[in-house]
């Protein structure tokens, strides 16, 4: 062996032992591993905001009865969503560091003004902390750092995603529920006129002032009664009306008359306003303190139905044929 060949076998040995060195499981970090909250147990938790990349806020918080959402006048949060999310972040660790410089912190976004979400949580004891997630780091991982701090750790089993600004990830979305067998009757006014319905002794739907000669859509009215009385919601508004909100001139009116057993109930769904960012519609339901916004796609049919939406069309005639000369 060369003196060349010696020298390059050296090298070798070497990049083994610091790969060794490198990638061995470091047990004196996951001994010493503790939680990033200190003694913050999930059932300690009051109040959770989360901030987004993207400017949005969403703010979670105990209420009497459970979560809620105190930004949207108290409107009920779904616990089992937000339970494994708690837990999730009581059980994260110091044990994997990924930095200790404050100037690392805008490039793994965890930053005090560059994050992918910043979470300023609060606890029944008045203790206040603040977690920063930011990029991935792959296999799982994401970088995390504690408010104050300059260490920042990866951290497994939690992704940025989990932590939506949007209501609806934290939310039952179902606005209106009713059973479509207890509808006796409804009705939809828009723009276009005022539509009444009424369902005989047999279930057959029938259009209040059908012509002669007019024949009624039954897929029409059915596929619009699946939508009023099946309505989901974007996002809850709070109990407050609002000018804003254009009900004072809805754009469409519809009126549920129910019967079950005994019981005659009338329920009014009131369209206000669109929305120009997102073109969601204001809704207020008579049986829900809430407004809410619905999807275009919801409402649609609502706001821009007409009479011949109803009947079945008559076809229409092919075109005579060219004369032959």
């Amino acid at each position: 062996m060369n003196k060349l060949q010696r020298i390059l076998a050296g090298v070798l040995i070497l990049q083994i032992v610091l790969a060794v060195i490198v990638f061995l499981p470091r047990s004196g970090a996951a001994e010493t591993a503790a939680p990033m909250l200190g003694e913050v147990k999930a059932e300690d938790v009051n109040s959770l905001t989360i901030r987004d990349d993207q400017g949005k806020t969403l703010k979670l918080a105990k209420a009497a009865g459970g979560w809620a959402l105190p930004d949207a006048g108290d409107y009920p949060a779904d616990a089992t969503k937000i339970a494994p999310v708690l837990s999730k972040l009581v059980s994260l660790k110091t044990g994997r560091p990924a930095t200790q410089t404050a100037a690392s912190h805008a490039r793994l976004q965890v930053a005090d003004d560059k994050f992918v979400r910043k979470l300023d949580i609060t606890t029944s004891g008045g203790a206040s902390k603040t977690l920063f997630l930011g990029s991935s780091a792959g296999a799982g991982a994401t970088h995390v750092r504690l408010g104050g701090q300059n260490d920042v750790y990866l951290a497994s089993g939690l992704s940025t995603w989990e932590l939506n600004t949007d209501a609806a990830s934290w939310i039952d979305t179902l606005y209106v529920n009713v059973t479509q067998a207890d509808v006796t009757g409804f009705s939809l006014a828009n723009a276009n006129g005022q539509f009444s319905f009424t369902k005989d002794a047999a279930g057959t739907w029938k259009l209040d002032g059908l012509a002669a000669g007019e024949t009624l859509n039954a897929s029409a009215i059915t596929s619009l009664l699946s939508q009023v009385t099946q309505l989901r919601m974007s996002r809850p508004l709070g109990k407050n009306d609002d000018p804003a909100y254009g009900l004072a001139k809805p754009g469409a009116m519809v009126t549920l008359k129910t019967k079950k057993d005994t019981q005659e109930k009338t329920i009014t769904l009131t369209v206000g306003a669109k929305d120009a960012t997102d073109s969601s519609y204001v809704v207020k339901s008579s049986d829900s303190p809430y407004y809410v916004r619905a999807a275009e796609f919801s409402v649609k049919d609502w706001v821009e139905k007409k009479r011949d939406g109803f009947l079945q069309l008559p076809p229409t005639p092919a075109p005579a044929g060219t004369p032959k000369p």
